[in-house]
């Protein structure tokens, strides 16, 4: 079966998107290249640009669906993303179709298939992210992408259940004894159904999900709360929220706590999270005239926004399945009437721009200092040879008394270069103790040992307070291991700045200032983890004493899990950042050192006449022009950095 893509705003603005990135990686590896032909890249400098180019690559579009059960859910994702397929791709039918968290992706070095975690291992303390590292621990679902009902087949495979015990229905932290609700989901003959599996990647080539979307379809609101790292990581991370309430009931209190505590409240802004009020269809009544439907329609979207604290343009009143028909029957009446298409425009609207915005400016970042690095290179090319010049042309005519003299001041200018030589490798070894000391700080096998030591306080506590006491410390431990690592950055750019100082005073070297660096990104980034806990110790956690406990330790894993990942991002980006402090004095110091030897070196061939004065200085001139040339070629590809990060799609159709 031949896909197609939809002509969605979404879809052509997602493609415009994903043009925008590919021409990026196109420029900054002709930068690459550029930097290779003209011997003007090191391992640092091509370390960093590699490291940028697999941002821009591997860069993602994260949009997660939330919802009760029998909201129409999975009809929605159907409706926006696969009505292509003239059929319904994920299971939707009247109760619970999503049994698990499902990520709907697509990696080109894997073949189109369904991963499922089987729901055992929510016995381990590991997380789910953790698993993605062993995929023999997944059972794989291969399905043919020419076929509906292989797709649907395969698809279905994500609801299905299977009856346990009770009790260890209760080990999975799936069924709370002392919960009334749960009480009804017992079986017959005491057994509880439960999902089959804890958490599914579907593979699929779909037009969008190749252009980096990734979509998150999760299970009803009551089990989210089991799976912390729903709560922690996916949901918080994710770039747009879609919340799905029916337009019949409005919001329920259960549906208000899940927003509140999971969704909005205190942790994430609220641009990206989107109200969707479905089944309006259900409101379309022969007997009332359109203005009374619409009535009855604005009271509840604005009853919807004062409870979830949105504004009224957050909530889109949509009817998914009549957007599916008409989209599969392509009946423009009907898809009008489902306002489908208003919630696909503010996805595009307001998701992709503010996506693109935070790319760009990191992007800009990173390439404005890769490219003033080049230039200092240059500049200090072009420098020396304009020194060397101007003591050649000074020779013209001169006997050879004076260019002994001239040889010689070269000598004691090099020698005295050979002592700042001698600083700058005395700086390497204090820049090298200042920097050990950084990473003691933000060492991870410090944090590793600081995680297992907070573990084993935790699992032999026996009081909540002890275990609140753990969580406190832990966090009150990390701050302060990012505020002392703050003390250390700042000492390091003091030092280099006096540096760079020193050398530009008495060897003529650029002055370049290092870029500043602080940690507060990450401390952020603690502070909404610490406050997640808060929240959730706060609700879930006051009944611990006892069966909660097996949440509790999953709770902190994914925790832990977080934590980790954050000090990695901050390792690397201080890793990063000492190289960029460095490296321009590197290039420099080697640059100048060059420099020198080549003064130097034409003076003792025109000395002793194996060259004649006025052929050094016309070889001199000729790489003078060459360097001009790369100044140029430099200016020019910073321009195309500029366009290239300014495109817009408008812009490229009147180009084109």
């Amino acid at each position: 079966m031949a896909q197609e893509k939809s002509n969605s705003k979404l879809a052509n603005q997602f493609a415009a998107y994903t043009e925008w990135r590919k021409a990026l990686v196109d420029t900054i590896s002709d930068y690459r290249s550029w930097l290779n032909e003209q011997e003007l890249n090191d391992g640092q400098v091509d370390q960093r640009i590699q490291h940028l180019l697999d941002r821009l690559r591997e860069d993602k579009l994260n949009v997660a669906f939330v919802a009760e059960f029998s909201r129409g859910k999975s009809e929605l994702i159907n409706a926006i993303f696969f009505a292509g397929y003239g059929t319904r791709l994920l299971p939707s039918s009247a109760g619970r179709t999503t049994m698990c968290p499902t990520e709907l992706l697509y990696d080109k070095t894997k073949p189109s298939s369904i991963m499922l975690l089987p729901i055992e291992t929510r016995l381990s303390d590991a997380t789910t992210t953790e698993y993605k590292r062993y995929p023999e621990e997944w059972k794989t679902v291969t399905f043919d992408i020419e076929s509906n009902e292989s797709m649907v087949s395969a698809f279905k495979e994500v609801s299905n259940t299977k009856a346990v015990s009770v009790l260890e229905a209760e080990k999975y932290g799936l069924f709370d004894p002392n919960s009334a609700d749960d009480a009804l989901s017992v079986n017959k003959d005491g057994t509880i159904d439960v999902p089959s599996w804890r958490y599914a990647m579907i593979n699929f080539p779909h037009p969008l999900l190749e252009q980096g979307l990734v979509i998150l379809d999760t299970p009803g609101l009551n089990a989210i709360g089991t799976e912390p790292e729903l709560t922690l990581n996916m949901l918080p991370n994710a770039h747009a929220v879609l919340f799905i309430l029916a337009a019949d009931t409005g919001v329920t209190k259960s549906e208000i706590d899940v927003w509140r505590q999971y969704i909005s409240g205190t942790r994430w802004k609220q641009k990206g999270r989107l109200a969707v009020l479905n089944k309006i269809d259900g409101l379309w009544d022969e007997l009332k005239d359109e203005e009374e439907i619409q009535k009855e329609l604005t009271k509840q979207i604005k009853s919807s926004a004062d409870l979830l604290g949105l504004e009224t343009n957050q909530i889109f009143p949509i009817s998914a399945q009549k957007g599916l028909l008409a989209k599969v029957n392509n009946d423009p009446e009907l898809l009008e009437k489902s306002r489908i298409l208003e919630l696909e425009r503010a996805l595009s609207d307001e998701l992709i721009p503010s996506k693109k915005e935070i790319v760009r400016d990191n992007t800009q970042n990173e390439i404005e200092d890769l490219i003033a690095s080049s230039h200092l290179i240059l500049d200090a090319r072009i420098s020396g040879i304009n020194d060397q010049l101007l003591e050649l042309r000074g020779l013209r005519g001169k006997n050879e008394d004076v260019v002994e003299h001239m040889m010689n001041k070269v000598k004691v200018d090099k020698e005295n270069f050979e002592k700042g030589l001698q600083r700058f490798q005395a700086l390497r070894s204090i820049f090298s103790q200042h920097t050990n000391r950084l990473f003691t700080l933000l060492g991870m096998e410090a944090l590793k040992t600081h995680v297992h030591s907070t573990r084993e306080t935790m699992q032999g506590a026996s009081f909540t307070k002890t275990i609140r006491d753990a969580m406190d410390n832990f966090f009150s431990e990390l701050k302060t291991r990012l505020v002392s690592s703050d003390a250390q950055i700042d000492e390091i750019k003091k030092m280099m700045d006096v540096m760079y100082e020193k050398f530009s005073k008495e060897h003529g070297l650029r002055k370049s200032d290092p870029p500043a660096f602080s940690t507060l990104r990450y401390q952020k980034e603690l502070a909404k983890l610490e406050r997640a806990y808060k929240e959730q110790f706060n609700t879930a956690f006051n009944m611990i004493a006892n069966e909660k406990m097996t949440l509790t330790t999953k709770f902190f894993e994914t925790l832990a899990s977080r934590v980790i990942h954050v000090y990695e991002v901050a390792n690397r980006d201080i890793e990063n950042w000492l190289k960029a402090v460095i490296s321009p004095m590197e290039s420099q110091v080697r640059e100048h050192q060059l420099q020198l030897r080549r003064r130097l070196e034409s003076i003792k061939r025109i000395y002793k006449a194996t060259d004649t004065l006025e052929d050094r200085i016309l070889e001199l001139e000729a790489i003078e022009k060459s360097i001009q040339a790369q100044l140029d070629d430099l200016k020019v590809l910073r321009m195309h950095m500029k366009n290239a990060l300014a495109f817009e799609p408008v812009e490229n159709e009147m180009a084109a």
